[in-house]
């Protein structure tokens, strides 16, 4: 259990690297963080947001994290090994590939 005064804090991959953030609460306080957070889920098996779960920008991040898993899964696999996430249906937006590429690209590394 933790001591009432340090919060749960998941481990990022992305969002510490490209935004300096360390919590889910400050992620969703920053406007660029949300809009990647969709990143985080999709490439960091290990994120645990069960607290946060109910909130509707996760959620959002959630659903289109799973779509881009759905459009991407052999692509994402053959590079960065993990669990799976649901199949997402809907579609992707195709303009958001190249941040796609690039944080496929870092996490690889």
């Amino acid at each position: 259990m933790l001591p009432p005064n340090q919060k749960l804090r998941p481990s990022f991959k992305i969002l510490s690297a490209y935004t300096g953030l360390e919590s889910i609460d400050a992620v969703l306080d920053v406007p660029r963080a949300k809009r990647l957070l969709w990143l985080e889920i999709l490439f960091n098996d290990r994120l645990d947001l069960q607290l946060w779960a109910q909130h509707p920008e996760v959620q959002a991040a959630y659903t289109k994290a799973c779509r881009w898993y759905t459009t991407y899964r052999s692509l994402i696999h053959s590079i960065v090994p993990g669990n799976p996430l649901p199949q997402g249906f809907g579609t992707v937006d195709h303009r958001e590939y190249r941040t796609f590429a690039e944080a496929l690209r870092f996490v690889a590394h």
